[in-house]
This record gives C-alpha cells, sequence and structure tokens, in this order.
C-alpha cells in the first residue's frame, strides 16, 4: 500500500437589492458591496491582533443582515473572515469518520472553531430496503491537507439539480497560499498487481461507479461498506448490484478476500478494496498473501495544493452567476463564498424563520456581500452557522434551524483563531 498520505492534512427579484441592516447593537455596520472583493468590512481589515466591536476574533467578523426578495424579507447570517490574517485558519470540520454525522456546534466545539457552517450535501437516505444509511458527504473533502474522499457519481448525489457544467467533484477550499478558491478535484489512483494494473474509481465514497473498483481507508469509520455497491451511475435508487467482491491489504499484502463488502473500523496500515460487476471480477484474480500496491490520491485542477476542501457547486464565478441557476425554488440555504483576490472567506446561513432565497438569489446575495465566486452546500434542515468569541467556552447556534433544531451533518467549514 502506498497512500500519498500527506501530513494532518430569478433576475427581477434582485433588484428589489440586498438590504444589509444591522439587529444588533454589538454588530458592525456594513459597508456597500465591494465588486472588487477588496476589504469591505472594517473589523477584518484591522491589525493582525486587533479585536474591534463585532469581532469574534481578529480578522473574523459576524453580523445578521436581510434581504429584500419578491417573496418577502429573508434574513441571514454572515462570518466574513480575513485570511490574510496570521492569526486565523479554516479548516474542514468532521465528527472524526467520513461515514458519520455531528451537529455543527458539536463538530466546532471538539475543533474550539470560533465560527462554523454545515458542508456538503450527502447521504441522507437509502432507498434500497436494509441497505445502512453512511451519512458520507457527496463530494471531495479534504482536511488539514489530508485527503478523506472522492465524489460519488453525478447521478447518485443528493441536493438540487446541478447547474450545467459543474459536477459532484466541484469544491470550494483554500490553499497552502492561504488564498480560498473554487476547483475541480478528480481521483487518481491504481492497484499493481506484478505486472497487471487496475484503475481505482472510488475512494471513502457512498456510491462506487458501475464496474467500479474503490478503496476505503481508517477515514471511512465503521459503516457498512454495502451502500457503495448500491445504485447506478445515473438512478441512485437503483438496486445493490449482486456482483461484489472485497480484499483487504495490509502492508502491501492481501490478507482476507471476500464475496460481500464488510462493516467495522479498518486498521491505519490496512485498505479495503471493494469491487462491483467488472471491479468485483478484478478483485477475484487476487490470493491470500498476494503482493498488491495501491496509490491513491485527490488532484485537484489547479496547482496549489488545499489546506481544506469541501464539496458544493458553484452557483458564483467572477462576479456572475451561472446559467440555468434556479429562481423559482426558495428554501433555506448555506453557501460559502471567496473574493476575487482570494483574500476574503463569506459563510452566509439563510435563517429558517423567513421565506427562504431562491438559487439565483443566493448567488446575487453572495456577490453582493463581496464574493465573487461562490458553492450552495446543504440547505434545509442541514442550514446551521454558529460562533463564540475568543472569550466564550462554547459556540452558538446563530440561525434558525428550519427543522427546530440542528440536524447532524458530515462536514462543515470551521474558522479557527490562535488566541483561542
Amino acid at each position: 500500500m502506498n497512500r500519498s498520505k500527506r501530513p494532518r492534512r430569478a433576475l427581477a427579484s434582485s433588484a428589489l437589492g440586498l438590504v444589509l441592516a444591522v439587529l444588533t447593537t454589538a454588530n458592525p455596520a456594513v459597508a456597500a458591496p465591494n465588486p472588487t472583493g477588496t476589504a469591505t468590512n472594517p473589523a477584518t481589515a484591522a491589525a493582525p491582533g486587533a479585536l474591534v466591536p463585532g469581532a469574534l476574533a481578529p480578522g473574523v467578523t459576524y453580523r445578521e443582515f436581510s434581504r429584500a426578495t419578491a417573496g418577502g424579507t429573508v434574513p441571514g447570517h454572515l462570518v466574513e473572515v480575513d485570511l490574510r490574517n496570521p492569526l486565523v485558519t479554516v479548516d474542514l470540520l468532521t465528527p472524526g469518520a467520513v461515514a458519520a454525522r455531528a451537529p455543527i456546534s458539536q463538530q466546532a466545539n471538539n475543533r474550539r472553531a470560533v465560527a462554523a457552517v454545515n458542508g456538503d450535501f450527502f447521504n441522507i437516505s437509502n432507498v434500497q430496503a436494509g441497505v445502512e444509511v453512511t451519512g458520507s458527504a457527496v463530494g471531495p473533502a479534504i482536511a488539514g491537507r489530508d485527503d478523506l474522499k472522492a465524489a460519488v457519481p453525478n447521478g447518485q448525489r443528493f441536493g438540487p439539480g446541478l447547474p450545467p457544467g459543474t459536477s459532484t467533484s466541484d469544491v470550494l477550499g483554500v490553499g497552502v497560499d492561504r488564498r480560498g478558491r473554487l476547483a475541480r478535484v478528480d481521483l487518481r489512483g491504481k492497484i499493481s498487481a506484478g505486472r497487471d494494473k487496475f484503475a481505482v474509481t472510488g475512494f471513502n465514497q457512498y456510491a462506487l461507479p458501475v464496474n467500479g473498483l474503490g478503496v476505503f481507508d481508517s477515514d471511512w469509520g465503521t459503516v457498512s461498506r454495502k451502500r457503495p455497491t448500491c445504485g447506478t451511475d445515473t438512478d441512485r435508487a437503483a438496486a445493490c448490484s449482486t456482483d461484489t467482491y472485497e480484499v483487504s491489504v495490509r502492508h502491501g499484502r492481501v490478507t482476507t478476500v471476500g464475496t460481500e463488502p464488510g462493516t467495522g473500523a479498518i486498521a491505519r496500515d490496512t485498505v479495503v478494496l471493494v469491487g462491483r460487476e467488472q471491479g468485483a471480477e478484478t478483485l477475484r484474480q487476487f490470493e491470500v498473501g498476494e503482493r498488491v500496491r495501491v496509490d491513491y490520491d485527490l488532484v485537484p485542477d489547479t496547482r496549489m495544493p488545499f489546506t481544506f476542501a469541501v464539496g458544493g457547486f458553484p452557483i458564483l464565478r467572477d462576479g456572475a452567476p451561472l446559467a440555468g441557476l434556479d429562481a423559482r425554488t426558495a428554501a433555506v440555504r448555506t453557501a460559502a463564498g471567496v473574493s476575487a483576490d482570494g483574500r476574503r472567506l463569506y459563510l452566509v446561513a439563510v435563517d429558517g424563520a423567513g421565506p427562504g432565497l431562491t438559487i439565483l438569489d443566493l448567488a446575487l446575495t453572495l456577490r453582493d456581500l463581496g464574493a465573487a465566486s461562490a458553492v450552495n452546500l446543504d440547505g434545509g434542515g442541514s442550514s446551521t452557522l454558529v460562533t463564540r468569541t475568543v472569550a466564550d467556552p462554547a459556540v452558538q447556534v446563530r440561525n434558525h434551524p428550519s427543522g427546530g433544531a440542528e440536524r447532524p451533518v458530515p462536514n462543515g467549514i470551521g474558522v479557527f483563531s490562535r488566541l483561542g
């Protein structure tokens, strides 16, 4: 096994405009939108160690806003992060495993984040009888420069329909250069046995492509690996494959083989290979004791490695909403965006107490707040934004979750301060 493991690592409604209102006296007044992506908030533009009214920590502010739409006034919550501030870091929050869920407040408190929002859409339900729900996210995930998982096939995703030209491989993240950006992250991997080489087409994901061969490692967790062999590339509800095979590899040698995907924790020195259809046929060639090399890595379409990345479909790029965004269906939403220079991060949750935003209005809202590029994250009952000041012991949920309580989710975006 050779894992290149890095160190823990509608337009008409827009005319009604964005009305930014101070809803608590502790929050700073909001400057007018700035399409250039330069600093718009004096709190996050302050000196690196300065704390100003409304700041959670140096370089991090929280405020409430409202947006007037054709459906009514929509309340929202914004955390703005100055990525240039050396006291600030951003990373992916997780419950400790890819196939696991926890409330975002719990994930934030466990890592001592000063702010966080929920992240990617995820495997929230299964239509296949008797198959365990994994809770795993749809898109790629990178935390602390460590690759956690790859993207499921487009037809197996949860969430609203993808805009044209986007896919489950799209992410928003922050690079090692401390700049935020949108990118596409793909899986590159192979299995070598003697002179034979086989492509890896899945990594810690709840759905493998038809005929696929996936790698599962210790980051997956304890949940059954049966769900990844269910559905097809175009039909999430299709039956599970009846042609499957599983092989465990420890220290470069096959240790166990079996016809059914297993369950339980995977040791850190072991990877489990799961195949369906042609992938299963490939794995049947392996024998216990045989030497096998497994290589897999997530590769972004940018030269700059990511410190963290979370899956989400793009809604705003270079200051313009993407074509084909839904302009009719209003709902509670979560989104994340970055300024044109990549130096500012915007985390937004639409409050469940209001009528919600269409995806087009969400894109326009992010643009008016200062973002040049943005992604839509999981919404509805998942939408949660939490904050605390560096002096507070625990975060508070700032929005009103539409389900009346926090929903457990697989990941989120966390903001951290070196001050505590």
